[in-house]
């Protein structure tokens, strides 16, 4: 059998292996986990993101631009009072990526006993 009907689940019948269905970009434990704060409300307040995911500012600022230009995250400037704020948003995009990533996690571990 060729590399290639293994690649295509020829071997098994079943299709492709889940593991092609993962985003590569949530490979990183901390993308993953910003973007499942995010997944679980509507906007969340950057310190709360980073309080939550437990890393730096600085740490929180990378990751976030790099699932801003994916076009997965959404940020928002603004002020409460004077004070200067930034809001992150999960867009439909991202949403959509993160539930692929997670099925596609779920099909690979199978369910828990």
């Amino acid at each position: 059998m060729t590399s290639q009907a293994r690649a295509s689940g020829a071997a098994t019948g079943q299709g492709p292996h889940p593991r092609h269905a993962l985003e590569p970009l949530l490979g990183s434990a901390v993308r993953l986990s910003i973007v499942a704060a995010l997944a679980a409300v509507g906007k969340a307040e950057f310190g709360y993101v980073r309080d939550l995911v437990e890393i730096t500012d600085s740490a929180l600022s990378k990751q976030v631009t790099r699932l801003e230009e994916a076009g997965w995250v959404a940020v928002e400037k603004g002020h409460v009072g004077r004070r200067p704020r930034t809001w992150l948003r999960l867009t439909d995009a991202g949403a959509t990526a993160y539930r692929r990533h997670i099925a596609a996690l779920t099909a690979i571990a199978g369910p828990l006993r």
